[in-house]
């Protein structure tokens, strides 16, 4: 069998050289570091951050605890993190620590508010109840009631009128309709009925609505009532044409 010893040569040449490129490119893992189990990188190890190439131990600052990610820190319940320290939250009467990232660092109790750096006693008026809430007025009103300048003000509901779902409004009754602070009954017309929400009136099929009324619908030659059914259009190889239906040209 014919063989190409040069070809082998250069071939077996290629391969070394690549390997040699492979070799100095690969980057070294540093020490407290381990291998990725992702690609050809790596990750330091419990304790340790990323530093350019390197890990570096993190510095734990006193009244902390390394996070969850082992690669940097958190600061103990009733504290809060300044620049690289932990220092005391000073929780005010009537509130207590919150180890939540965002505010400072505590919450008024139930039945105050924050007002600044301190917790005032919420004022609930008549109708009304407290809330776990310590921002915004710390109370909302009673069903049946609503805010109001002076407190809680009782919702007026007219006759054929219902309290909404959160009760701090009112809706009419099916087949009457708002007009101002009452409810009045949905005037149907012949030919018409209440629609899905029961506040206004739709005409049936082959009619259509005009003013207050339900008119028949003149349907022309060569055309049928529209999907709706309060209308019509031309039956194919013809269009509209005023109150007819004329051959498409």
């Amino acid at each position: 069998m014919y063989r190409f010893p040069g070809l082998c040569l250069a071939v077996a040449l290629m391969v070394a050289a690549g390997a040699a490129v492979s070799g100095t490119a690969a980057s070294p893992i540093p020490a407290n570091a381990r291998a990725s189990v992702y690609g050809s990188s790596w990750d330091c190890t419990w304790g340790f951050h990323r530093l350019e190439d390197t890990c570096v131990q993190v510095v734990v600052p006193a009244h902390a605890y390394l996070d969850s990610t082992g690669g940097g820190w958190d600061c103990n319940r009733g504290y809060q993190r300044t620049g690289s320290s932990c220092v005391a939250v000073i929780v005010p009467a009537d509130a207590h620590a919150d180890s939540s990232s965002t505010g400072p660092g505590w919450q008024c109790n139930r039945g105050f508010r924050q007002s600044g750096n301190r917790c005032d006693r919420t004022t609930v008026p008549a109708h009304a109840f407290a809330t776990d809430t310590s921002y915004g007025r710390g109370w909302e009103c009673e069903r049946g009631y609503r805010v109001g300048t002076d407190g809680c003000e009782a919702v007026r509901v007219p006759a054929n009128g219902f309290l909404n779902d959160a009760g701090d409004h009112w809706n009419c009754e099916r087949g009457f309709m708002k007009r101002a602070e009452t409810c009045v009954a949905v005037a149907v017309p012949t030919n018409g009925f209440l629609d899905a929400y029961g506040s206004d009136w739709e005409c049936e099929r082959g009619f259509r609505r005009d003013a207050a009324n339900c008119v028949a619908l003149v349907v022309p030659a060569d055309a049928h009532l529209d999907f709706s059914g309060n209308d019509w259009r031309c039956r194919e190889g013809f269009r509209k044409l005023g109150s007819s239906c004329v051959i498409t040209d």
